[in-house]
């Protein structure tokens, strides 16, 4: 299957979700509570990160394009209405990062939603959010699908760290911002300029890119753990103390 068709494909299922999900309200709402719960739950867990001069932009970045409660339908259109034409404007690294958003993208919303429907079943049985929570994750299970999760967060940051390191590459995406736009692909466009820049950055700091990764796959895959396989009143407490420290 070639770059447009996967891309297409994917943001038919995220629409296809988005739909049943308008179809059906109550499931909409325990879906943004579980993605609003996430991005708290990150912002938690990396505070440091955050607020550190080095790491806190792509901090932010994967927060706000990976982690975040934000709604990308519109981006999501204009992704899957402009799949074709991709191939044709961008270098092959730069469609090949785009396709491994795409399938990113279409996962975790296929994982948020299953958790949205257990969300909604553990309404009564839990005494607060973060055991909530916990209560849905184990529902869910699913833990090969976390894991591929994971892998693809970091291979994301490692792909657009890769990019950075493409002569030219910069130069050629600020003189297609215009192109790219009129063309209306100025959410993607805003994405990689937003990702090339951040990572870049920290490119630039010896060792800074594979620091911030393996930071970010020790703590995730110390939550996934915790999650499946922790008392259950432990996790819950711990995970409430994590959103607690979320600014």
């Amino acid at each position: 299957m070639d770059a447009a068709q996967t891309i297409r494909d994917c943001i038919a299922d995220v629409t296809a979700l988005r739909l049943h999900r308008t179809g059906d309200p109550a499931l909409g709402a325990a879906v943004g509570c579980v993605k609003s719960l996430q991005a708290r739950r990150f912002r938690g867990t990396y505070a440091d990160l955050m607020a550190s001069p080095t790491f806190g932009p792509a901090a932010r970045f994967f927060l706000e394009e990976l982690y975040s409660d934000t709604d990308y339908t519109d981006r999501d259109l204009q992704f899957g209405r402009i799949a074709g034409t991709l191939q044709t404007m961008f270098p092959q690294p730069v469609v090949a990062t785009a396709v491994a958003l795409a399938v990113l993208h279409a996962q975790t919303e296929e994982l948020d939603q299953d958790m949205g429907r257990a969300w909604r079943v553990h309404e009564a049985d839990t005494a607060h959010d973060a055991a909530r929570y916990t209560a849905a994750w184990r529902t869910v299970g699913q833990r090969h699908a976390r894991q591929q999760q994971l892998e693809r967060v970091l291979a994301m940051g490692t792909d657009l760290a890769r990019l950075t390191r493409t002569p030219g590459l910069r130069m050629m995406l600020r003189m297609m911002r215009g192109p790219a736009n009129a063309a209306g692909m100025g959410a993607l466009q805003k994405f990689l300029e937003a990702g090339f820049d951040t990572f870049g950055q920290l490119a630039r700091q010896r060792g800074g890119v594979e620091q911030f990764l393996a930071a970010i796959e020790q703590r995730e895959r110390a939550l996934m753990d915790q999650l499946f396989d922790a008392d259950p009143v432990t996790c819950g407490t711990q995970l409430a103390n994590t959103l607690g420290q979320a600014r």
